[in-house]
């Protein structure tokens, strides 16, 4: 048998000072006062019995603990798979959002284009109708089919019946092989003094396709 304080009984069992109070109020352990201190009384029987009823108590304390850490990692769980659900469901929408968006952006360049081909083209044209010729004097021959074609041309764009465009994007409208298309540019070289049709400016032909037909220049 063994004495000691209330504070170092409840180091022994392991269990707080209150715990060891209520203890003694109840009768499960033996207690005397000397000195005016309060001191529990420790023998084999209440040691196995006291330690007993810790272990107990330690463990269903120990269950709850568990169970409520189970609880607990159960919702945790639910939590982040409903979190992944919500994360891949907003993942696709931004996915989308950005297919969409790409396809808008797309296809607005793509009118953009449209329409600078055209003002470009419709720039060049005018360009090439008003403005001077090479810098070279060109033959008297050369200079009348020049200017006639180009009085002819306006008086024709006026009406919306001309359409002038350079000879190389001609030929590769008729998906002629390159071939085809040098033996092409030979004829108009040797043909643009004579021939109306042909429209010479710097070193770039160009053709009227509303106003003539060059099926011959171009079949033969």
């Amino acid at each position: 048998m063994s004495k000691m304080s209330v504070n170092d009984a409840a180091i022994h069992f392991g269990v707080s000072k209150e715990a060891i109070h209520n203890r003694i109020r109840r009768g499960s352990l033996k207690s005397v006062v000397e000195d005016g201190i309060k001191l529990v009384i420790i023998d084999e029987s209440t040691q196995k019995r006291v330690s007993v009823r810790v272990n107990s108590a330690k463990n269903i304390s120990d269950d709850k603990y568990y169970k409520l850490l189970e609880d607990q990692n159960a919702k945790l769980q639910s939590r982040v798979d409903t979190l992944e659900s919500e994360t891949r469901t907003l993942r696709d929408q931004k996915e989308e959002m950005l297919i969409e968006e790409r396809i808008k952006i797309e296809n607005i360049y793509k009118e953009k284009d449209e329409q600078l081909k055209n003002i470009l083209a419709s720039i060049s044209s005018q360009f090439m109708l008003n403005a001077p010729r090479e810098t070279q004097e060109p033959q008297p021959e050369h200079l009348e089919a020049e200017i006639e074609s180009v009085d002819v041309i306006h008086e024709e764009d006026k009406k919306s019946k001309s359409k002038v465009i350079s000879l190389k994007k001609y030929l590769k409208k008729l998906n002629l092989s390159e071939k085809k298309q040098d033996k092409i540019k030979k004829k108009f070289d040797k043909l643009y003094k004579k021939d109306k049709r042909i429209i010479l400016y710097g070193k770039k032909y160009y053709v009227d396709i509303k106003k003539f037909s060059y099926s011959d220049l171009i079949s033969q």
